[in-house]
């Protein structure tokens, strides 16, 4: 399954075994009936944003007992002191009349509750009933009133006071300011059929020690909230309300944000294009209906609103629909400026559809769940590509991903099945993930598969070494983008999101800019929508980043994604320069290598086990520079754009990025070194290569091209290594094609072991013959001297000579024709030695060549005559 399901609470394993008075009533030959009795009524009311469960069941008098579950501390709860004294009582309730048992309060009617919230000190209960009888008509509990809503101190006095009677139903909600506050007012929101909420002001008091009483009980104040509305959505982890009402026919979505000092906000107001047409008036988590008729909430519109932290603001709709036969649904991302409607496919024509579509808050993922048909996981944090939300359609794995259901989706990547009673938080299943990634044909169900496997991490299960060995083996099998590009883009954006998600908008997430296939069994529209109009401009929290995002959505063009572009041709600039003989200021070079040194240092603190390949050892300046151009130019990207963050923290996130980019590519290159079990030998140039070795090389110039199209530094003495393998494993002209077209790189280290390794065999002459003559310079003249061979001497007193003549001023000269070492007729021969022999004297030329004092006018002499000798065929 895509998604794997943890169970996180189970009212009845986690509250059956602790009813009160069941091993009493068991002793005495009665604990079938009572447990059978609570078993068959027991079931969830409400969440509490502190992530307390409360639950209702009845006694075995049919009493209507509340309870609640600290999924904390795993145990059942009381009110804070747990004796309690019966007086004052209304007709509809009483006091537990026991001492120390862990329940909230019993009603002694036969009632069936429709909501409860209990304050966050569990001193006092709200609830709203309906009375039913066994045929399921409704009784009336006092003339012209169908629902009762109930106000109770429980902590220990157990005053009651009705808020309301009213045949329209009431649903109750504690706000919760602080997750642990001790409050001297309480807050808590009455929602109507009748289309308005209240909020009801609650002043308390202590008296005797810990005992809380209701100050101004016979008169509560009360705010009206909003009114005239058709739905609205409770979001119990940040305390707001979203509501839509009709204005001028159209539907205008609305929130409310409660605040810690007890305030309240109009947060944003925007128009949605959608028709609830056949909506019957619906509140989404404000506790479960479990008398509505569910068949008929099949065929009505869905709607709901997720949020997360990194403030975005996803509408999720699908409309009524009269034919399953092909589903369509909408997304709104507010947070983005655009809508996304997607047309599905339900399968075969016969196939029998119970119940509508279910969407599920994953965090940076929404999951529209189509049971049995499809799941369709949605990248809300990047979703401008539909290739990087992950749609399956219908199969035996996709028809059981969820439980039979109703469901409700909570914050944190709940769920609450409605009908078991289980609260499930569910998470992507990265084994299943992973079988796709190997076993998927389609490059857009690759493409999405890594990027969920990638955005999940943070999972203490997951290994990264799994993702690489793919790659290793499929490095060739993605023909819509470069697996390599991605994989190294993703996973060093996911490394670092973790420490700030406000890199979210400053960082790349993928390599690709654009996706021009289909997604089969899919279809998308996109449309431009009008940004949320913000009511409220002191921003904070979640609505700061919203609103960060709807700036950067009105005023950013283009998008302030990092790339490498300014990177790349300093970079050049600098490489050119330094072949061309020019230089930078000493400073200013001197400080890009500085950050290269950095990057390297934090690579090795961050290496814990020991690698085959011996990378990080060599100075390969070129990709010292380019590393080091990067941290700088990146380093300045973030500080410019992230104002309030500290520049050492901004430093050390830019490290870690750049040593993740690293430290993936040596990564790759040790897993296929394993996997093909090449041996050490293969550093030494007097052994052929073999199809392991070519496996290698082929993977590293598939990381060369990668490296390069992103222009990412790779680590020093990856292109020595790259050389060596290219001398193993491709004939000399291909080789050689290699080095001319830039895919191999002549390395210093790579050629002086060309040099030492091979001997003047006639293949290996011609080999080294054309490593030499496409040397640079500086490289040329090192080189030559470790290869002891005519065409090396000549290279060596040609570059002599032209060194010597280079600032060549003619000057009378005494004559030194007589200590040639033999005597030559040929005068200009004879002058030209004498020429050297008198610069080598008078500037101490030598001392350019690294101490080889061997360079002399009489090599020079040997030289050419040997070289006049060989030319003129003597």
């Amino acid at each position: 399954m895509a998604l794997r399901l943890v169970v996180h609470f189970d009212v009845r394993a986690d509250v059956l075994p602790s009813l009160p008075g069941q091993e009493a009533t068991a002793a005495a030959g009665g604990g079938a009936g009572v447990l059978e009795t609570a078993q068959e009524s027991l079931r969830v009311l409400n969440i509490e944003r502190n992530g307390n469960i409360i639950y209702t069941y009845k006694d075995n008098k049919g009493n209507a007992v509340f309870g609640l579950y600290d999924c904390q501390t795993r145990q059942n709860e009381g009110p804070t002191t747990q004796s309690r004294t019966a007086s004052n009582l209304s007709p509809f309730c009483s006091a537990s009349g026991w001492l120390g048992l862990l329940h909230l309060y019993t009603f002694e009617k036969d009632m069936q509750a429709v909501s409860c919230s209990v304050n966050s000190e569990r001193t006092l209960l709200a609830a709203s009933f309906i009375q039913y009888t066994k045929e399921g008509v409704r009784n009336e509990l006092q003339p012209g009133s169908k629902c009762l809503t109930l106000l109770v101190e429980i902590h220990p006095v157990n005053n009651v006071k009705v808020l309301k009677a009213v045949e329209s139903c009431i649903w109750v909600q504690f706000l919760y300011p602080h997750v642990e506050s001790h409050l001297l007012q309480n807050h808590l929101l009455l929602i109507s059929e009748e289309k308005y909420i209240d909020r009801f002001h609650i002043q308390i008091t202590r008296e005797d020690g810990n005992r809380v009483v209701i100050r101004n009980s016979s008169h509560l104040l009360r705010d009206r909230i909003a009114e005239d509305f058709i739905w609205a959505q409770w979001d119990m982890s940040e305390q707001r309300v979203y509501y839509i009402e009709l204005e001028k026919s159209k539907s205008v979505l609305k929130c409310i944000q409660f605040w810690a000092d007890e305030s309240f906000n109009l947060m944003f107001e925007m128009p949605l294009d959608i028709s609830l047409s056949g909506l019957g008036f619906k509140f989404v988590n404000f506790g479960y209906d479990y008398y509505q008729d569910q068949e008929k909430l099949c065929s009505q519109p869905s709607l709901c609103i997720f949020t997360n932290h990194t403030g975005s603001l996803c509408v999720c709709y699908s409309p009524k629909c009269d034919s399953w036969k092909e589903i369509t649904y909408s997304v709104f991302y507010l947070h983005k400026g655009y809508r996304k409607t997607f047309t599905a496919a339900s399968g075969s024509a016969d196939s029998h559809v119970t119940k509508g579509i279910t969407f599920l808050n994953l965090g940076c993922l929404v999951a529209v769940y189509f049971p049995g048909h499809f799941l369709h996981l949605l990248n809300i944090q990047h979703p401008d590509l539909i290739c990087h939300s992950l749609f399956l359609t219908g199969n035996n794995k996709m028809a059981a991903v969820l439980p039979p259901g109703p469901w409700q989706s909570l914050p944190g990547s709940l769920i609450l099945d409605c009908s078991s009673g289980k609260v499930y938080r569910a998470a992507l299943d990265q084994s299943y993930l992973m079988w796709l990634l190997w076993n998927t044909r389609l490059d857009c169900e690759k493409m999405a598969a890594l990027h969920c496997v990638l955005s999940c991490g943070r999972d203490p299960g997951f290994q990264e070494d799994q993702i690489v060995q793919w790659i290793c083996e499929h490095v060739s099998g993605c023909h819509s983008f470069d697996l390599i590009q991605e994989f190294l883009i993703a996973s060093s954006y996911w490394s670092v999101y973790p420490e700030m998600s406000d890199v979210d908008m400053l960082l790349p997430y993928s390599s690709v800019l654009t996706w021009k296939g289909e997604i089969p069994g899919i279809t998308l529209v996109t449309e431009e929508l009008p940004l949320p109009l913000m009511k409220v401009y002191s921003l904070k929290g979640y609505w700061a980043k919203l609103n960060s995002n709807l700036e950067y959505i009105k005023y950013t063009k283009p998008h302030l994604h990092y790339h490498n572009s300014v990177v790349r041709r300093e970079w050049h600039n600098l490489v050119s320069e330094e072949k061309t003989g020019k230089r930078r200021s000493t400073t200013y070079v001197k400080n890009i290598l500085d950050n290269a040194i950095k990057v390297i240092s934090n690579m090795e603190t961050r290496t814990l086990e020991p690698k085959l390949i011996p990378l990080l050892q060599e100075e390969d300046r070129h990709q010292r520079l380019l590393m080091g151009l990067m941290v700088s130019e990146l380093r300045d990207h973030l500080l410019r754009h992230l104002q309030g963050v500290e520049k050492k923290k901004i430093e050390q996130m830019v490290l870690d990025y750049i040593s993740k980019l690293l430290n993936l590519i040596w990564c790759m290159l040790e897993t296929s070194w394993r996997k093909h079990s090449v041996h050490p030998w293969v550093f030494h140039l007097n052994n052929h290569g073999s199809a392991a070795d070519f496996e290698v090389f082929h993977l590293m110039t598939r990381i060369l091209d990668a490296a390069n199209s992103l222009c990412c530094p790779l680590p020093p003495g990856f292109h020595s290594l790259h050389m060596i393998l290219g001398v193993h494993c491709l004939p000399l002209y291909n080789l050689l094609h290699y080095i001319d077209n830039g895919v191999l790189l002549l390395t210093e280290t790579a050629v002086r072991r060309l040099m030492k390794d091979l001997d003047n065999s006639e293949k290996n002459e011609k080999l080294k013959f054309g490593i030499i003559v496409r040397l640079p310079p500086l490289i040329g003249q090192k080189v030559c001297r470790l290869w002891d061979h005519p065409m090396s001497s000549n290279s060596i007193s040609r570059n002599h000579v032209a060194q010597l003549l280079k600032n060549y001023r003619k000057e009378p000269r005494h004559s030194m024709i007589g200590k040639s070492s033999f005597p030559v007729e040929f005068l200009p021969l004879n002058y030209f030695i004498e020429t050297l022999t008198g610069l080598e004297s008078s500037h101490q030329a030598l001392c350019d060549f690294e101490g080889h004092d061997n360079v002399d006018a009489e090599f020079v002499e040997e030289a050419a005559l040997k070289h006049t000798t060989v030319l003129l065929g003597l």
